[in-house]
């Protein structure tokens, strides 16, 4: 495994001053915003000519490599939810930001193709996450269901022709999003092999979920995994409960994100499982830890990480020498 890091935390400076910055701490891959308007990646502009093999050219010469292409609001337009809560990604009727939002995750595809990079990670929307309650219209969460198949079906196809896999990260807000669905939405792809998982154990510690357990169920569907903590904090649940309200720094959260190890992720648990399961590829430090600066965070998530990783499994031993 490597430690690699998002770096849409860092749109504010170019894409090679933060491949140098990075590097220098000790990570040895990035992951790349691909949403329009990113500062790191036009997916337009790098399917073009020779643009690729340069920009690939430039993250490797800091002894990097780009472990996924992230392209989370333009894939949760496909389903929604629609109306004022998705205009800033685009504007338009719900026909017309479905259609632009499978049309980018197919450029977004074509883009990874071009850099070579094995997965994007994204969200796939939710109409109306309220139907997770089967009240008051209990066919509604299976209506959308439908659509999933529909829509992500035609997108998968496209992720099929470039030779990419699709990673979506289970999250609030997402028609998958916990153990249950994810393994549906598996057995409603067919078992299509460019499914597949973006691994935050920040996004299912909320619930209640033990992390380790959506390991060991979709072990083979985990394609990447975001080195995010989730902490719940016991006195504040007593009063918001686990899903709060508000601002994410308000002192009394039930919930809130860490950087890893200030949060109730076991990561030694969560290490372990993985490379159980054989996933070899790596641990991509995204930061939305309000408590601290970027700059805390990457100093500690580094110290705290890379001496936990496992570089390769045990070799067995000669039981000649034991005996």
């Amino acid at each position: 495994m490597k430690l690699g890091i998002f770096t849409a935390n860092y749109l504010d400076r170019p894409l090679e001053e933060v491949c140098r910055f990075v590097a220098g701490m000790g990570f040895e891959a990035v992951e790349l915003p691909a949403f329009k308007g990113s500062a790191h990646l036009d997916v337009d502009e790098v399917i073009k000519g020779d643009n690729a093999k340069k920009l690939k050219q430039m993250i490797n010469s800091y002894g990097l490599e780009i472990s996924a292409l992230s392209n989370h609001p333009e894939g949760q337009i496909i389903l929604g939810p629609f109306g004022k809560d998705t205009d800033g990604i685009y504007q338009g009727t719900p026909e017309e930001k479905i259609k632009y939002g499978m049309e980018r995750m197919r450029i977004t595809a074509q883009a990874a193709n071009a850099l070579e990079v094995p997965v994007v990670c994204g969200f796939i929307g939710c109409e109306n996450f309220g139907r997770f309650f089967p009240w008051p219209y209990s066919r509604g969460w299976a209506e959308m269901e439908e659509q999933f198949v529909e829509r992500w079906g035609k997108v998968l196809d496209y992720f099929k022709e470039y030779g990419v896999r699709f990673a979506h990260e289970p999250h609030p807000n997402e028609l998958v999003y916990d153990i249950e669905t994810a393994l549906r939405s598996v057995e409603l792809m067919g078992g299509r092999p460019e499914w597949g998982f973006n691994y935050d154990p920040a996004n299912l510690i909320y619930l209640g979920i033990d992390v380790v357990n959506f390991i060991q169920e979709l072990g083979d569907r985990i394609f990447h995994v975001h080195a995010k903590d989730g902490e719940i904090v016991p006195h504040n649940v007593k009063r918001s409960g686990l899903i709060p309200t508000g601002p994410w720094g308000r002192i009394d959260r039930g919930f809130r994100f860490r950087i890893p190890g200030w949060g109730s992720v076991d990561w030694k648990r969560v290490i372990t499982e993985l490379t159980l399961v054989g996933y070899k590829h790596v641990l991509s430090y995204e930061h939305e830890d309000v408590i601290m600066s970027r700059q805390d965070g990457i100093e500690k998530t580094v110290e705290y990480l890379k001496p936990l990783l496992i570089k390769s499994r045990y070799e067995g031993r000669n039981d000649i020498l034991f005996q």
